[in-house]
């Protein structure tokens, strides 16, 4: 049986990802050099004025760019389940938006999510955002570090229980600003593990969320073709 729950608490908009019967560990995957191990270039577009969610979505990867064995899911609708967040102050004191895992709150934003077939328990998650590039590092920081600041905590999702462990990551050297951390989510026994990575290149953020290989994966990609001029 999948249980659903809050994937990362008020930074992810694919708000809920399944926890599977088994680990997340395992991907199927094929093996990927490290984002960390590539040149490390940062991208110099996406410094103007702020993009629109139209502009945006055009620049999400599809499966074209992931490659075979990938499988866009339907938007999710808003969740609006009972959520409470335990042992957390600081993203208990954020309010209802970050203990709901709802989206950051800039105006211009679009995502995608995927299924990778080749692995029964692996998703993947894209998120744009666009703002000025002050505001995006402001509200960026303040919800990872609230996160990575409680290393333990429990989320009650209705009468589920949730625990939840968080481990800062160093991000590769991409774009202006950059945050990832992992997060390892239990229940019942069973685990789930997401990674989950921002790189901020002046007024776009980039958000990839899921199991750590095929984020490592696709972060170079992703960052690439939003901040492609066009």
């Amino acid at each position: 049986m999948r249980v659903r729950i809050v994937a990362a608490l008020g930074l992810t908009a694919a708000v809920l990802l399944a926890l599977p019967a088994c680990s997340g560990n395992s991907t199927g995957a094929k093996p990927a050099t490290p984002s960390s191990a590539r040149s490390g270039k940062p991208a110099r577009a996406g410094h103007g004025a702020p993009l629109s969610s139209a502009a945006l979505k055009t620049r999400l990867l599809d499966e074209s760019d992931l490659g075979s064995g990938y499988m866009r899911q339907p938007e999710r609708p808003t969740q609006h389940d009972d959520v409470s967040v335990l042992g957390c102050p600081a993203l208990n004191d954020m309010g209802g938006d970050a203990a709901m895992g709802g989206s950051l709150n800039f105006p211009h934003k679009a995502k995608a999510t995927f299924t990778y077939t080749a692995s029964s328990n692996s998703e993947l998650s894209e998120e744009l955002y666009s703002d000025t590039a002050g505001k995006l590092s402001t509200g960026t920081g303040r919800i990872f570090d609230a996160m990575t600041g409680c290393p333990q905590y429990q989320v009650l999702v209705g009468s589920t229980k949730v625990d939840v462990t968080t481990q800062k990551m160093i991000a590769p050297r991409l774009g202006d600003e950059r945050w990832s951390q992992l997060l390892t989510f239990s229940s019942d026994g069973r685990d789930t593990v997401v990674k989950q990575t921002a790189i901020r290149n002046g007024g776009v953020l980039v958000i990839v969320s899921g199991s750590p290989t095929l984020v490592d994966q696709h972060l170079d990609e992703a960052l690439a073709k939003a901040a492609a001029t066009r």
